[in-house]
This record gives structure tokens, sequence and C-alpha cells, in this order.
């Protein structure tokens, strides 16, 4: 019987401890790691191996993780994959930004191996899900079109992230229900517990700017979670 192979992570950060942690934890949860140490390694084999899923840390020599990230996501042959950012950098803005770029996940150092290795995982299985049935969401101005993976505001298209796009389909689809952070976080991260629910809060943030108007049917019931409603 021919074994699975084990699906192949880069590992990209500059400092040496860090990076055999990672790399160690991932190859106990049964994947196989690629290292870079410096930004041009990291985009040099990223495009060379297409990797599975990249963890990537912000503050790299040559050229910074959010530019590697750019120039991935640039790319047709590589904006596919995923990239979990991993910095000391914990500042909110940095973490939007990371997030606009295309990154599908941010964890602050110090982190917990285990914790790294069940977002992997997390972010792999939604990425890996197959596309959705065909199918027309609408509310209001907004058109969620889920066979083209477009979303248009008044017949106009606006770019998401693919995490934006699931977020937002999964809150109109339950309108008029409160969801709350957990059951966010599990539906449309994959988490099966709760890790860190401003993920939630900065992807609402950053929808809700870009359907402008029509952001007030995102509704916050603060201490919970989120509720979407016609306006």
């Amino acid at each position: 019987m021919t074994k699975t192979p084990s699906k192949k992570i880069l590992v990209a950060d500059d400092e040496e401890d860090v990076l055999a942690l990672v790399t160690n934890s991932l190859k106990s949860a049964g994947y196989s790691t690629l290292n870079a140490d410096d930004g041009p390694a990291a985009l040099a084999s990223a495009r060379e191996h297409l990797p599975a899923l990249i963890v990537l840390d912000l503050m790299l020599p040559g050229m910074s993780g959010l530019e590697v990230c750019k120039a991935l996501k640039s790319d047709t042959a590589t904006k596919h994959i995923p990239i979990i950012m991993l910095t000391a950098k914990a500042d909110e803005v940095d973490r939007i930004l990371g997030f606009e770029l295309g990154a599908d996940d941010y964890m602050t150092k110090p982190f917990s191996p285990r914790e790294l290795a069940l977002r992997v995982q997390s972010v792999l299985r939604r990425t890996n899900t197959p596309t959705e049935p065909a199918d027309t969401l609408k509310l209001g101005d907004i058109t969620v079109d889920r066979v083209r993976h477009q979303v248009s505001l008044r017949g106009r298209e606006i770019e998401l992230t693919a995490t934006e796009f699931k977020l937002l389909s999964t809150l109109i689809e339950r309108r008029g229900r409160v969801q709350s952070r957990d059951v966010l976080l599990n539906d449309v991260w994959g988490y099966e517990s709760a890790i860190d629910t401003r993920t939630v809060d900065t992807h609402v943030r950053r929808l809700r700017e870009k359907l402008g108007k029509s952001a007030d049917c995102i509704e916050t019931i603060r201490g919970f979670g989120y509720r979407m409603h016609d306006v």
C-alpha cells in the first residue's frame, strides 16, 4: 500500500530557534517542511515548490513578510497558497494589513506550537473545501455569486478575500440570527475551540469598510457576536 504524501509547509523565519520549533511541531503533526531564513529565499522557495501552506514571519531580512505576501498574492501561480503570518508585531494595524494583502491567519509571538498546528490544519481544511453549490445570495444592495465567487454592491464588483467572502456568505445565509464569535470561528475559520475572537472582529471591520453604506446591515451584538439584517 502506497503511503499518502504529507502536505508540504514552507516556514520562513530568521530566528533559528523559532524556525526549529515550528518545523518540529509541524513534522510531529504529520507535515513535511521547507525552511527559509529571509524574504527573498521564502519567495523563491514558494515559487519553486508551491507548498500547501506558508508560515511567514513579518520581520524578515532582505524582504519583509508583507512584501513576500503581496508578491505571492499578485502571482497567479502562487496566489492560491494560504499564508499564516507569525510575528512579534501584535498591533492591530499589522493584522489588518496582513489580512488585506491576503493572509489567511495571523499569530503573534510567543505562541503555542500546538495552537499553530491546529491553525495550519484549520486553514488547510477550509481552503481545500470544494466550491459550494451554485447559488446566489442577496441582501439589500449586496449580491453574492457563489459560482463565480464574486460579490457585487449595487451591480459593482467588490474585492473580498476568501475568508471575507465566506464570512459574508455565512452571515447572509443566517440573516436575522445572532452568530456568536465562537460559532463564526468554527464555521468560517474551521476552529473547533475559541482561539482568538479578535480575528472575527478584525475581519468584520474590514468587511464593513468594503461594504460602505451597506455595512449597516451587519449589527454588532455587544459582548457576543454579530447579526445580519435587511436595511
